[in-house]
């Protein structure tokens, strides 16, 4: 996996006729029907989602996490490189009575538990993401990214541009499905994605950015805002892509090849992370807005 550093921040050029940032560049923008006014994160949505944000990345940070779970963050300072992913397990398995989920309020009446989802948790969530990206499981993280970071999804099955049309209905219905009967599933994604921040910023001090590859077979799929030279465009990602480190992997998904400097404070989760989660196809789950891609084939 390749890291890159960007400027420091006082470093970071804030000149009005500076391409990336001209407030006149409708390319840096995120559309604005690709946004929520509101989110639960440090950065309003129009800059997080940015391609200005992309190229100068700053930490972003879910409203309470920190100040709710500060036990959590003291063990993992505690812990040893080796023993983190265990320590962060076994606190969501006690702070979210992930293993007793009749201490959490569940029905235990057979007719309950058949309507129910007693044993979803994050871990069944994102093996259903692996499994298919438009499931019932896949709705509710994309619905967690719009939540949390304001950013709307476009594609679930079908293109999503319409709220009051039946494919954005068909995907609400699907989140709310997803989430109901569960133990504040959506709690614990704020978890899993700080953990993932930690250690990355751990394992790459430092570092701002991460070269990942998405194969795709038409690129007629994607929004398109802007085409340059060389290969270089400017697109608008689902609000929750999958993405591969490894080029070649890349390549068993389709004929081109989208390479995209993402960064580290987009990743929500990727394989390694947790022990026997997302340990195929070597993936990434990134967080989406506008990004400068560059195209190339097979």
């Amino acid at each position: 996996m390749k890291t890159d550093n960007v400027l420091a921040p006082d470093r970071v050029p804030t000149c009005d006729k500076t391409r990336a940032l001209c407030r006149g560049d409708d390319k840096a923008s995120l559309p604005r029907d690709a946004r929520l006014t509101i989110n639960r994160c440090n950065l309003p949505a129009v800059v997080l989602g940015s391609l200005t944000y992309q190229k100068y990345p700053t930490p972003l940070l879910l409203d309470g996490v920190a100040e709710f779970h500060g036990d959590l963050f003291r063990r993992l300072a505690a812990a040893s490189s080796g023993a983190r992913a265990e320590v962060f397990r076994d606190y969501l398995t006690v702070n979210f009575r992930l293993d007793w989920p009749e201490e959490a309020g569940l029905n235990t009446s057979v007719g309950a538990l058949r309507k129910g989802r007693a044993k979803a948790s994050f871990v069944r969530v994102l093996r259903g993401w692996s499994f298919d990206s438009d499931s019932r499981d896949a709705a509710v993280l994309k619905g967690w990214v719009e939540s949390r970071f304001g950013l709307t999804p476009r594609y679930h099955g079908q293109p999503l541009r319409d709220p009051s049309g039946e494919p954005y209905r068909r995907y609400l219905e699907m989140r709310s499905h997803g989430l109901y009967g569960t133990n504040a599933l959506e709690a614990q994604f704020d978890l899993v994605y700080a953990f993932c921040q930690l250690q990355l910023g751990l394992r790459h001090p430092g570092a701002r950015h991460v070269t990942l590859y998405r194969g795709v077979n038409r690129m007629a799929d994607h929004e398109i805002l802007a085409r340059s030279e060389g290969g270089r465009h400017v697109i608008l990602l689902n609000n929750l892509s999958s993405f591969t480190c490894s080029r070649e992997r890349a390549c068993e998904f389709g004929d081109y090849i989208l390479e995209v400097n993402v960064p580290l404070s987009k990743i929500f989760f990727h394989c390694g992370l947790l022990p026997g989660v997302l340990q195929g196809e070597d993936e990434f789950l990134v967080i989406g807005g506008v990004v400068e891609v560059t195209l190339s084939t097979l």
